[in-house]
């Protein structure tokens, strides 16, 4: 175990091999496991999700919290353990002082991964879909913290772009007042998570994994104490029709309105929501795009080793 600025941190030992060789490591965030499928799936998901990182050239590091510690690099046994326990906390960055403070065991979210991630010196992290700006934001001021912890922790951010239950303008929008660059991987669009295409425009598309590494490298040359967000769609065959996804979505939020769902409740509801209407269909690509995802993450995390390496040498 080691400690960095006081916060105790728990290396599985492949990972810490790698950090101490230079080797690629993607971090991965451990609420997937703990509120997304049911038990056994999630844990069989979680071992995908990390064979995929393998099979893209990096080592997986699943994080999660127990014992008042990071754990950076979870073994079989503990996402065996925290697949199948129930009441395990989703703790975002704004919890994650008060958990580790008392002790108890705690899934991480983006924003709180991040922060592990940097604390761990891991520079890539992957997620199916981060977190945005809630449509509805200009009375409701809900945005997601993810987008926050994007402008303070120096991780690329490895992902499908945005879940499309949210305003993926006004998402893309604080990247941009934010400073955050966006890129989209061998893609035209910014992808709406298990959806090819959010109907917008990338700022950037960048179809060499050499050049992501450089802009990465760059970022951070600059000055920046900030993220860097990549995007990359779900593969064909996974992707939801858009315009299916959105009337699914309009369907859900009715329905959220009518059942009073507001808060950090309502993206869980939507989710299910629009999971029901489309018969199953989201939940299943949702499980491809974290694969599929992983593995991009791991091809660019291995691309952005080797121009480090031979920068230094």
């Amino acid at each position: 175990m080691s400690t960095h600025s006081g916060i105790p941190l728990v290396f599985g030992e492949e990972v810490s091999e790698a950090l101490h060789a230079g080797d690629p490591v993607v971090a991965l965030e451990s609420n997937v496991i703990t509120h997304g499928l049911r038990y056994p799936d999630n844990a069989a998901t979680a071992k995908k999700v990390e064979d995929a990182v393998r099979a893209g050239g990096a080592v997986p590091a699943t994080i999660g919290i127990d014992g008042g510690r990071l754990v950076i690099g979870m073994g079989d046994a503990d996402i065996e353990r925290f697949a199948s326990s129930s009441g395990i906390p989703k703790v975002s960055s704004r919890d994650l002082p008060v958990v580790l403070a008392r002790g108890g065991m705690g899934a991480t979210t983006v924003a709180s991964s991040l922060v592990a991630a940097q604390l761990a010196g891991i520079p890539f992290f992957s997620s199916a879909g981060i977190g945005g700006v809630h449509r509805g934001a200009e009375t409701t001021m809900d945005v997601s913290s993810d987008l926050v912890q994007f402008t303070r922790s120096k991780v690329a951010v490895v992902c499908a772009g945005a879940k499309n239950i949210l305003d993926l303008n006004l998402t893309m929008e604080y990247l941009e007042t934010q400073c955050v660059p966006l890129i989209s991987y061998r893609s035209d669009d910014f992808p709406a998570f298990y959806c090819s295409s959010s109907g917008i425009r990338s700022p950037h598309r960048i179809d060499d994994e050499a050049l992501v590494a450089r802009v990465v490298e760059n970022h951070w040359a600059a000055g920046n104490n900030s993220g860097v967000v990549i995007t990359t769609p779900p593969r064909p065959e996974d992707a939801v029709d858009l315009a299916e996804a959105e009337a699914a979505v309009a369907e859900a939020l009715r329905a959220a309105e009518q059942d009073g769902v507001t808060g950090n409740a309502i993206t869980k509801y939507l989710m299910r929501a629009v999971d029901r209407a489309t018969g199953g269909k989201t939940a299943r690509a949702n499980m491809a795009v974290l694969i599929s995802t992983a593995e991009v993450g791991g091809r660019l995390a291995a691309a952005h080793a080797r121009h480090v390496r031979e920068r230094a040498s």
